[in-house]
């Protein structure tokens, strides 16, 4: 067995602690109106999917969803990026996951408004049908997945 140097012991005992802090400092960041607790329970059942977020408020949501070129008729009450796509309002994970897989053409997904039944807005079982929609650069959108 070859003794380690202190150099390669102190290199390899960071390379063990590092991944965890990296990964922690990489979580995709997304935005809510202070106090919104619909988007923290969102949030919650991200990471119960395996897509954890780093939920911060601002007091300017709508203009950081401009900025993310979200058409106004799509924005929900959260908005993010993961892997480069734009992610508003109450986006059930598994579409997500769909969405990173698939890779589709396209700017991001959105639920607009805060239908109840979608993640985070969920009461008691009971819910409406809303749409996922996936919209383009170019201001195009189209229905990605229908929830009844």
């Amino acid at each position: 067995m070859k003794n380690l140097s202190r150099r390669e012991l102190i290199a390899s005992a960071t390379a063990l602690v590092l991944p965890s802090w990296s990964y922690a400092s990489q979580l995709p960041v997304f935005y809510r109106t202070p106090g919104c607790v619909c988007c923290h329970k969102w949030s919650q059942l991200m990471g119960s999917a395996g897509l954890p977020v780093d939920l911060r408020d601002t007091d300017n949501l709508d203009g950081m969803q401009q900025s993310m070129n979200v058409p106004p008729e799509l924005r929900g009450c959260h908005a993010g990026l993961i892997d480069g796509y734009v992610i508003s309002g109450h986006v059930p994970p598994d579409d997500i996951k769909r969405l990173l897989a698939e890779k589709p053409e396209g700017a991001g997904l959105a639920v607009p408004g805060m239908p109840m039944g979608s993640p985070g807005m969920d009461v008691d079982g009971t819910g409406e049908a809303f749409d996922v929609v996936l919209f383009g650069k170019d201001g195009s959108s189209r229905v990605f997945q229908s929830h009844s």
